[in-house]
């Protein structure tokens, strides 16, 4: 329905305005009476809907009415597909509309910076271009079919320490390239209705009130239409933020804040055209939810779960397969070691922990799969419930797997071990676990490991294992898609969004996360995930885009539209892949691209495109990856805006990281060189690699050749003064008796700078 929203706020009274500005309670915005306006309700999300029951709490943490619990972000994001999650999220909105939802708070795209991060089970990737992508085709499913949906957390929050409170210390070409473009894709391509704003603060200032973070690059580059939205209590001074961009304070601060607004306006402090802005758009966005509710909306939960099977099954990763012993056959006996397999490990804690309406167990899925053809015998190993081990579980799941043609063991992180409110301070599987692993390797060669975790742990034990399920957290049917990938009724094609270390001392942020109770230092800057590992050639355990399938695929024949391009022009690249094994499976090619010869530092390649073919027996497929300007591109702070330098790149397609099969180049011409600021500081080296400078540049040298009395019979000395006249301040010219003046100087900067002539000022050099 359209309305007059200028009008409609026109008509509001100052208090009804600044009251619009926070929530009615936990869930709810506020209605205004005098214009008609009912309150919308937001749930928890991203991989569920966390409806809280008609008993809700102040916090928002008792228990919720059912609903299907989908894979968790880490999970979602192995299945390299985008039409994965515009079907998660399709039926989300079913579920959200059937209970009178009008936004539901996710996609969680914060990089995984390291993973100790207790969040990181949420959270997408440690690739921007990836967690991107996956996030739009949630955001525009959802909202495609009338449900909000609240991208988070916007931004750099990633660390659980102190995330109320912590100073995330971070330069801006860093921001721009690893930590924001995740969010900018998904607003860019899908409009989502609100961004939430972090805890932390960045640089200095909370996310809730950085007019730079929210107005500046969000409102007014990106071009976000809805609303900014705090974090649950993220609010630290509410006209500050409102003047930064802040819309919607969550949860209700009781009138308190409302009231500041008011008399910031009056006082003067607050321009009302500002919070009329805000203002404005909360009634688009509260319209868009009113206008969207369906009374008679409803949903098949059995449906749902047949759904949430068939997605868990495209999230697991097989990580190994030592001599192809999975799929397994459904024959002799098979012992199922650890309390996992019958109690499992689906979901993280904390605010996305959905109560789901049907659980899958793997050990009871199993069992139906198999039916007589088998024998299944099954032992707990260990009691989630203690902390320390028990002999005689030991000892009876030892017995049961000798003999045993093969053991599948189930293991990983406990609950207690890994939740949104605290990091993690290592990364190990549960030592109850490990214990079961070791007892049943001992007496039995076919050993079989099932993960349950939401980000990566060491493997001190590989070599124990013949294969390793990661099973992640997928959700409410994850028990039947363990059964169905271990029996061959799904063939595994999930790939690592993340790449997994050997040990926690490799990861690029070892020696700054979580930072102090202050502060955390980007220490690392852009080397995060492959970036780093490739970059520093440190060999991880399993590399970023891995992920192993019961049939194999063929890569052939890369070709790109043009061999040279200027940076504006788009680039289209294709290659052929083939199923050469004997069953039906899903392969996701990734392109990355590296530049032959940068002119800043940058990581070796970087993932720029990816897709997802289904393929029979036999079957070949051609697959198109589109490359524009970003692609090549990296932030040029100077000008603001993004640079590519003219040059040869790699153009490189592969099954992972590591995992490279093709490769061509591409010459790319720009457009868009990176721009310098030159100073008296500058470097005479800057004036040397100016091409336009040339002239000057030579007679400089000479003059300072001069100076320091150089003789060709000494060529040491000669190499000497040359590299210490490169790396001398411009203003050093005035010294060392090269008698240049300071009118010279600041005419050779504004020369470098673009504002001289520079054939007069290599004429003023005798």
């Amino acid at each position: 329905m359209q309305r007059d929203l200028d009008k409609l706020v026109a008509s509001m009274s100052l208090e009804e305005k600044a009251s619009l500005c926070s929530g009615r309670d936990f869930w709810h915005t506020k209605e205004i009476k005098s214009i008609g306006l009912p309150s919308i309700m937001m749930t928890d999300g991203p991989h569920g809907m966390r409806k809280q029951s008609e008993k809700a709490d102040m916090v928002g943490v008792n228990d919720s009415i059912p609903a299907t619990c989908f894979p968790s972000g880490a999970a979602l994001a192995a299945s390299w597909d985008v039409e994965v999650f515009s079907r998660v999220a399709a039926a989300m909105t079913e579920e959200a509309k059937s209970e009178k939802v009008s936004i539901l708070l996710g996609p969680a795209v914060c990089m995984k910076r390291s993973p100790l991060c207790g969040r990181n089970f949420e959270y997408l990737s440690e690739d921007p271009f990836l967690a991107g992508r996956l996030a739009a085709s949630y955001v525009k499913s959802m909202q495609g079919a009338g449900v909000g949906t609240s991208i988070k957390h916007y931004a750099a929050n990633n660390q659980e320490k102190r995330r109320m409170l912590i100073d995330t210390i971070v330069d801006e070409r860093t921001l721009r390239e690893i930590y924001l473009p995740a969010f900018e894709h998904a607003v860019k391509e899908a409009q989502p209705w609100t961004v939430m704003c972090a805890y932390n603060k960045l640089n200095g200032t909370y996310c809730s009130q950085h007019e730079w973070l929210l107005d500046k690059v969000l409102k007014k580059e990106w071009g976000l239409e809805g609303i900014v939205v705090t974090d649950w209590g993220a609010c630290d001074d509410r006209v500050a933020g409102l003047v930064a961009g802040q819309d919607l304070e969550m949860p209700a601060s009781g009138g308190v804040n409302d009231r500041k607004i008011v008399q910031a306006v009056r006082s003067g402090k607050l321009k009302e055209s500002v919070l009329d802005a805000s203002v404005k758009r909360l009634l688009g966005v509260i319209y868009k939810g009113i206008d969207n509710l369906d009374e008679k909306a409803s949903y098949d939960k059995s449906a749902h779960h047949k759904l949430a099977r068939e997605i868990a099954s495209e999230c697991m990763i097989l990580l190994k397969n030592e001599g192809g012993i999975l799929p397994l056959k459904k024959k002799g006996k098979i012992a199922f070691l650890g309390e996992f397999a019958e109690k499992p490990r689906y979901q993280g804690g904390g605010s996305s922990h959905i109560n789901p309406t049907y659980m899958d167990k793997a050990l009871d899925e199993a069992r139906k799969l198999v039916g007589s053809s088998a024998e299944i015998v099954f032992e707990r190993g260990y009691d989630l419930a203690k902390q320390g081990g028990d002999p005689g579980l030991l000892a009876k799941a030892k017995a049961a797997a000798k003999g045993a043609d093969a053991v599948v063991v189930f293991i990983g992180l406990t609950d207690a071990e890994e939740s949104e409110g605290y990091d993690r301070s290592h990364l190990r599987v549960s030592e109850t676990h490990l214990a079961l692993l070791e007892a049943a390797a001992k007496v039995n060669d076919n050993v079989i490991v099932v993960l349950s975790n939401g980000s990566p742990v060491e493997m001190p034990w590989l070599s124990k294992a013949k294969a390793v399920l990661e099973g992640y957290l997928c959700g409410q049917a994850s028990g039947g898609a363990v059964a169905d990938i271990l029996f061959g009724a799904a063939n595994p094609s999930g790939k690592l969004a993340e790449t997994f270390p050997k040990r926690l001392e490799d990861t690029p942020c070892y020696l700054s996360f979580p930072g102090d109770d202050e502060k955390v230092e980007y220490r690392e800057g852009l080397f995060i995930g492959y970036r780093y590992y490739d970059s520093a050639k440190v060999e991880p355990l399993f590399p970023f885009g891995h992920g192993l399938s019961y049939t194999r695929f063929e890569y052939s024949a890369l070709e790109l539209d043009k061999s040279s391009a200027k940076d504006s022009d788009s680039i289209v690249a294709t290659c052929m892949v083939k199923n050469t094994g004997a069953v039906a499976g899903k392969e996701a090619l990734q392109l990355y691209v590296r530049e032959l010869e940068s002119e800043v530092v940058r990581p070796v390649k970087e993932l720029k495109g990816f897709a997802k073919v289904e393929l029979s027996p036999g079957e070949s497929k051609r697959v198109s990856f589109r490359l524009d300007k970003r692609s090549f591109a990296t932030w040029d702070e100077v000008s603001g805006d993004w640079s590519v330098k003219s040059g040869d790149f790699l153009v490189m397609v592969g099954a992972s990281s590591a995992d490279i099969r093709l490769e061509t180049k591409v010459r790319i011409t720009s457009t868009s060189p990176r721009k310098r600021a030159y100073t008296r500081n500058s470097a005479i080296a800057d004036i040397i690699a100016d091409p336009k400078m040339k002239g000057v540049a030579d007679k400089i040298v000479e003059r300072f050749s001069s100076a320091f009395g150089v003789k060709e019979d000494d060529p040491s000395f000669a190499l000497m003064v040359e590299n210490l006249t490169k790396e001398m301040p411009i203003r050093s010219m005035a010294s060392f008796g090269m008698s240049f003046g300071d009118d010279f100087i600041d005419a050779l900067v504004d020369a470098l700078n673009g504002k001289g002539d520079i054939a007069a000022l290599e004429a003023r050099i005798e």
